[in-house]
């Protein structure tokens, strides 16, 4: 018995100086031999013990009792060697319905697209396990990125060496070029990786000085039904854009590495060589003559431009119109069968024509739009494409104060709500205009004959500018319409697709046609059906 219990204790001392030995050799940073010989003590220890106790062994595994214990070690082997082998090959399943922790299709598109290496060295603590495995994730989808973590409390050296202070940042390196991230979301790490990636930035220019929707502006507003105030539709009351702010607009460009700014073309000295794409927001009064000739020559010369032109405004823009092929109608799109909620002046698009901008886009609404049409001859080198259009019970009303079809006075459905023009560029620059008295001078020669190398210039109209402001951005494929529209005028058809994520309120979005399918389904049908069950089962009880 004595001899039993001596052994007793030199197992229990093993086990104890071999859980020692693994403690000091994990919070060690460098092997020490004080480790290894407590660890190697612990081991020959546990070995004495159980030579000693070979005959207690030997019985207490006898019949019935060893069969458990082989059983119980050959499960805590299985069980070892799922969990090893689930480090060497990790499978995540994401059970939760919005995919919280999984990358969002756009993020892998965008990482599928990557052509530059983008190499990431994250600096966190042991409470950021959740933007750990962020990283791990996007390293894991793509073969171009390659992500390195360092703790800066353990690795100070290496936090110095890149400039960082602090955990929580992100150091990105790809083609010389140098970005730190310090956002732990998705849309911060992905935005960041495509920055890096980019390397050139793009200018995006807003015309301002018309009442446009000021893109620095997050002002928005509540649009109740049946509510007084401002309309978007029938009977429109201008609003100041302090309350049509585009700041949801001109964010998710600056996110896809777009620079943002506000030009006047008021001033002579403005020039746009700079611009790749000149937005004309919903201007509320009419250009000044000299303003329409910077734009015409802006465009015959390459440029890209995108309208968005709200019903029953005169803008002073229709001759650059005219000079891609396409007339802003002087009427408002009336749509009972296809619309946003209940107002039939917010025609709600489902079925796209086949385009880049276009492609894998949601239902889209415009609140208050016009309706687009061909020039009367074409005009020679351009090539126009509608993409959007309304159904074919809708109508053009041309009267501001009136609903009402009126026929051989208002204009047949369908009616077209968006048109893209690609043009060839005129290397004089004018396009076929006349220079106006007081109006801009024309851009010197070495830059007009750069801007002309663009051989094409891409234009994008839209008879309503309320889509893209803070109100509307986030709701549906109004913001995706946007971005692919401002993506394909620049050349970037990789970005199409690609929009940064929105935080809002989810909400569900219907239009007249699918609410009124919702309340006959749940309101007539399936209670009749279970009413005619009820019948049947009574009358053959009977």
């Amino acid at each position: 018995m004595d001899r039993s219990f001596r052994f007793g204790l030199a197992l229990v001392a093993g086990i104890g100086l071999t859980a020692l030995g693994v403690v000091l050799r994990s919070l060690q940073l460098e092997s020490g031999l004080l480790a290894w010989l407590v660890l190697g003590g612990g081991l020959a220890l546990m070995a004495f013990a159980l030579i000693g106790l070979r005959a207690e062994v030997r019985t207490f595994l006898h019949r019935r009792r060893g069969e458990i214990a082989l059983q119980a070690i050959g499960i805590l082997g299985i069980l070892v060697a799922l969990a090893y082998l689930s480090v060497l090959f990790p499978y995540r399943v994401d059970l939760t319905e919005a995919k919280v922790y999984s990358l969002s299709p756009q993020t892998e598109a965008m990482l599928a697209r990557l052509d530059t290496p983008v190499r990431i060295t994250f600096f966190h603590d042991p409470m950021m396990r959740e933007t750990v495995e962020l990283y791990q994730m996007i390293a894991s989808r793509s073969d171009k990125v390659r992500v390195e973590f360092f703790d800066p409390t353990v690795n100070p050296a290496q936090a110095r060496l890149m400039g960082v202070q602090f955990a929580g940042t992100a150091v990105m390196q790809s083609g010389g070029r140098t970005l730190q991230v310090n956002g732990p979301s998705e849309v911060d790490i992905a935005n960041g990786i495509l920055r890096i990636s980019r390397g050139v930035t793009q200018r995006i220019c807003f015309l301002d000085g018309h009442g446009e929707p000021d893109p620095f502006s997050a002002e928005s507003h509540d649009h109740t039904e049946g509510s007084q105030g401002h309309s978007h539709g029938m009977g429109t009351k201008l609003v100041s854009h302090e309350q049509h702010g585009m700041a949801k607009a001109r964010t998710a460009l600056e996110a896809m590495n777009y620079t943002v700014e506000k030009v006047s073309l008021m001033q002579s000295n403005t020039s746009l060589d700079q611009c790749v794409v000149l937005v004309v927001a919903g201007p509320r009064t009419e250009l000044l003559p000299g303003e329409v000739e910077a734009v015409r020559r802006f465009g015959a010369a390459g440029g890209n431009l995108f309208f968005m032109l709200d019903p029953f405004i005169r803008t002073g823009l229709e001759p650059a119109l005219q000079d891609f092929g396409v007339i802003a109608d002087d009427d408002i799109v009336l749509d009972d069968a296809s619309h946003f909620w209940a107002d039939p002046s917010a025609p709600a698009v489902t079925d796209y024509n086949y385009h880049q901008i276009t492609r894998e886009l949601p239902l889209s609404f415009f609140p208050g739009a016009r309706s687009l049409s061909p020039t009367a001859q074409r005009v020679p080198g351009t090539s126009a494409t509608p993409l959007a259009n309304s159904s074919r019970n809708s109508f053009g009303e041309t009267t501001p104060d009136r609903a009402e079809y009126l026929k051989g006075k208002d204009l047949d459905g369908p009616l077209t709500l968006m048109v893209a023009v690609t043009r060839q560029a005129d290397r004089s620059g004018l396009g076929g205009g006349s220079q106006q008295a007081g109006g801009p001078a024309p851009p010197p020669a070495d830059a007009a004959a750069g801007t002309s190398s663009r051989k094409k210039s891409r234009v994008v109209v839209i008879g309503d500018s309320d889509f893209a402001t803070n109100s509307f951005f986030h709701i549906m494929g109004n913001g995706k319409l946007f971005l692919n529209t401002i993506n394909y005028l620049a050349a970037q058809e990789n970005l199409i697709g690609l929009a940064p994520k929105t935080f809002d309120v989810p909400r569900v979005n219907m239009t007249n046609r699918q609410m009124k399918a919702t309340f006959f389904l749940t309101v007539v049908l399936i209670p009749a059906m279970l009413a005619l069950v009820g019948i049947v089962v009574w009358w053959r009880q009977r």
